[in-house]
């Protein structure tokens, strides 16, 4: 895959996992990418990983290989400490409001796949303010195998970049590239016409050629075509608790969160084609597998039963103790697993 023009790899996709803010069906999506003849693509809700196995299992199906990352909420120190903590007085310039900024991260293999399940669980039990949090501490421990990005325009880099605090963007980078790896780092740029966008990009690339960090051209995916815009537009409303008729909701700025070809990703990105090629790199690199298996328990029945025939005897051995001969007729009903 490595290099071809003709080839993207889309690893921002937020599907109906992320508490109504992706409109895009699972199915409807991968049936578009192979449309479109993606190699690849990855999941990366908000917060979670509950969508993993679900997308994993349609993308194998449908010969699309599957990456399971996550964007998550990252505390901006410990996350223990349930305050926010604004880095300057910038109004809107701060799009967490002080209590966590985005990180996107992806699996490569298994172990790194488990690693984020594990980042995932303690975000939730440990870290939860507004959303659930990871730190630094916790990505030190279990980055191993995983790919980290600068995020999108709620990242810490991005966030600190549109502050003006260059030194502080480029210190937070060079600390991320340090947790992740040399070769596990990126400073992602996006382009959906959005103005917080616009207001970072020459500076991104900037960041990336002054630390050495290669780019990764994305596209923050939450719903499948364009015409779907509107029906993102109500879901935000209904998570949000307003209504479109108000002016000062929370929206989308911009209108390309969309699953774009990637012809129309590569021209977006003309000027630098190693940040598509990239994308290539990562797919390649990815090699999840999950291992489906019964974990029910297993009982051992007397001759002549079988597990059904024997819970039904039990149940109503059960019955007969409790009720003795005079067994309700609507627990009798309840008792058998004879379809009706």
């Amino acid at each position: 895959m490595t290099g071809s023009n003709d080839n993207f790899v889309h690893l921002h996709v937020h599907t109906d996992y992320s508490m109504l803010d992706g409109a895009a069906k699972v199915t409807e999506l991968l049936d578009k990418a192979v449309e479109l003849k993606m190699p690849a693509i990855a999941i990366t809700d908000h917060g979670n990983n509950f969508g993993a196995f679900d997308f994993w299992e349609q993308a194998t199906k449908r010969g699309i290989k599957p990456i399971i990352g996550i964007e998550a909420y990252l505390a901006p120190g410990s996350r223990f400490h349930k305050a926010k903590t604004l880095w300057a007085d910038g109004g809107d310039d701060d799009l967490s409001k002080g209590a966590y900024s985005h990180l996107t991260m992806l699996s490569t293999d298994n172990e790194s796949m488990f690693n984020l399940f594990k980042l995932s669980s303690l975000a939730w039990l440990e870290g939860f303010y507004f959303q659930p949090r990871m730190d630094r501490e916790l990505l030190s421990q279990y980055a191993k195998g995983i790919i980290g990005t600068s995020g999108c325009a709620g990242g810490e880099v991005q966030t600190r970049l549109r502050l003006g605090q260059y030194d502080k963007a480029r210190e937070t980078a060079a600390e991320f590239r340090d947790i992740f790896g040399k070769e596990n780092y990126f400073i992602e740029i996006m382009d959906h016409g959005a103005s917080v966008e616009k207001r970072t990009f020459s500076e991104l690339i900037r960041l990336s050629k002054d630390l050495g960090i290669p780019l990764l051209a994305t596209n923050d995916l939450h719903y499948t075509s364009p015409g779907h815009a509107d029906g993102q537009e109500a879901l935000l409303c209904i998570q949000t608790g307003t209504k479109l008729t108000d002016e000062r909701r929370f929206k989308f700025d911009g209108a390309g969160y969309y699953l774009k070809s990637a012809k129309v990703m590569r021209e977006l990105f003309s000027e630098f084609p190693e940040a598509c090629d990239n994308t290539l790199l990562v797919a390649e690199r990815a090699d999840i597998k999950f291992e489906k298996r019964n974990l029910m328990p297993k009982f051992d029945v007397p001759d002549g039963h079988s597990e059904a025939s024997w819970f039904e005897t039990e149940v109503r051995r059960g019955m007969t103790e409790r009720f003795g001969a005079n067994i309700p007729e609507e627990y009798q009903v309840r008792s058998t697993l004879k379809s009706k």
